[in-house]
């Protein structure tokens, strides 16, 4: 799981245009939203959404699965690795 967390790490870098962080400086387990942790925004949620549709074929079914998938990097890793179509 361990390649799938560095190459979403990779893939949010440059879908988020976060040019001034490098991948080890992303905690993957550090919450996406909100001030304890990455920060990112609702925008930013969309902009992972397509990611996750154009890199792996994951289609979201509802927001509160959303909501529990896109609590970390390795939250995502962990329903990419046991959802990918990709």
């Amino acid at each position: 799981m361990e390649e799938i967390i560095l190459e979403l790490k990779e893939k949010i870098i440059d879908a988020l245009n976060l040019e001034d962080i490098t991948p080890e400086e992303l905690d993957a387990s550090a919450p996406l939203f909100g001030d304890d942790g990455i920060g990112l925004d609702s925008i930013d949620a969309l902009e992972i959404i397509v990611l996750l549709e154009k890199n792996y074929g994951i289609r979201l079914a509802n927001a509160a699965e959303g909501k529990a998938i896109f609590t970390s990097i390795e939250s995502i890793a962990k329903y990419v690795q046991e959802n990918r179509k990709k």
